[in-house]
This record gives C-alpha cells, sequence and structure tokens, in this order.
C-alpha cells in the first residue's frame, strides 16, 4: 500500500502505511519516526505520536508550509532503506497472577477450558511487541498473544481497574499504567510502576520495544512494591 500523507488540523499530519496490525507495518511506523528525528525537519517537527499502523507528525506551521513538509517527508521515507534502528529493548514485568489481582483469570481459563495455572504459562511463554502506546499515559497495545487465552471484553466495563493490572481483551494484552476505567479480563497485576508523574522519565516503555512477563507470588508482589522498584 502506498503511504497515504493525511491533514490532521492546521498543524500536524499523518502517515499511514498500511491497513491492517502487522509487524512489518509497524517496524516502518518506527524506522520512519527515527528517520525524522535525525532528518533537517529537526526544529520543526514538535512530536510524533506512532500508533499500529501511522505516525502523526505535529509541526510548526511558521516554520514550513503543508506541501513543503510532505514533499520533504516523501525523501525521507525514499531513504528509509538505510536507518538502522537500535536493538529493542526486552522489559522484563513481574506480574502476580494470585485471585486478589487477577479478578478475572478464573473467567480467562474457564472461556478457553484450561486451568489457572495453564493460562498463566501461556501469558508468560512470549515476548510481546510494543506496537505503540495509547488510552492512558503509557498504556501498551501488545502484539503476539496466544488466542488460546483470547477472552472477550466484559459486557459491562468496570469503573475502576487500579494501575499495574494487566489485561486480556479479545486477542490482546496490556498493562493498565494508572487507575482508569476499563473493560478488559483482569488476570494479574504487577507492582511496578510503568507510569510515574514525578519521575524524571515518565514512561519506561517505548513503541518497538518487548515485554515479557514474568510470574511472581504475592510476597515477592509485596517486596518490589515496598521497595518502589523500576524496569
Amino acid at each position: 500500500m502506498e503511504t497515504r500523507y493525511l491533514i490532521s488540523g492546521d498543524k500536524a499530519v499523518v502517515a499511514e502505511f498500511g491497513n491492517e496490525i502487522s509487524e512489518d507495518i509497524n517496524k516502518k511506523v518506527i524506522s520512519f519516526m527515527r528517520a525524522v528525528e535525525i532528518s533537517n525537519l529537526k526544529g520543526i517537527v514538535t512530536e510524533m505520536v506512532p500508533t499500529y499502523r501511522s505516525l502523526m507528525i505535529s509541526y510548526n506551521p511558521l516554520e514550513i508550509d503543508f506541501d513543503s513538509l510532505i514533499e520533504n517527508l516523501k525523501k525521507i521515507e525514499d531513504n528509509l532503506e538505510s536507518i538502522v534502528l537500535p536493538k529493542p529493548k526486552i522489559h522484563e514485568i513481574p506480574v502476580c497472577y494470585d485471585e486478589v489481582f487477577g479478578i478475572d483469570i478464573k473467567n480467562v481459563a474457564s472461556y478457553n477450558n484450561l486451568t489457572v495455572d495453564e493460562v498463566i504459562k501461556i501469558h508468560t511463554s512470549r515476548e510481546y511487541l510494543i506496537y505503540m502506546l495509547g488510552f492512558t499515559p503509557g498504556f501498551p497495545y501488545l502484539g503476539g498473544m496466544d488466542e488460546r487465552i483470547a477472552t472477550p471484553r466484559l459486557e459491562v466495563p468496570r469503573t475502576k481497574i487500579y494501575g499495574g493490572s494487566v489485561g486480556i481483551a479479545g486477542s490482546q494484552t496490556g498493562v493498565y499504567p494508572i487507575d482508569s476505567p476499563g473493560g478488559w479480563q483482569i488476570i494479574g497485576r504487577t507492582p511496578l510502576k510503568l507510569y510515574d508523574e514525578n519521575r524524571e522519565e515518565q514512561i519506561l516503555l517505548r513503541a518497538g520495544d518487548f515485554i515479557k512477563f514474568v510470574p511472581i507470588t504475592l510476597d515477592e508482589f509485596i517486596e518490589i512494591e515496598k521497595n518502589n522498584l523500576s524496569i
């Protein structure tokens, strides 16, 4: 699919690279973002937001007009093959799947004709690509979940999901960084703070990196939380 450049208000453009969720398309999104970061548009581009299949680029319209921006972006796109991305980080996220936190883990097990232990084993067996962040600050949308534990969203969302909760919705899994409403099936919780407004690096995860969930006991959860450990 040819890249589409779409107007997004008076000071942003969206570069759309496809119409499906795929690692190849997402890699192109991340490569394009990196290419723009090191291009002659530095200082003109004010912010970039990657998604599954597109990149929103905010710019200063007093520095460049829309047509000139698109011309520059197309030149950058033509040279994407030369962009070498840094090796992605693998973030190990400890998760306590105890029922005190995994309030829906029995539902997930029952829906898929599995035991709770099998759900945990399957969920922790893979490295998940972080396609994008969204919904709330630092919420990672992950790819690669095993279909054996795919489970529909709750019919009625909860008004409050605690920060750190790990959930499943359809074929996706993710982590709620902060307290918020939500309709995902909650299977556990991490003691790590994925988002902290008082921390120098407020959001610890980045699109293009990977997450590996590591099972921990309730006692280990309490110890990590007490020591306020980070990734």
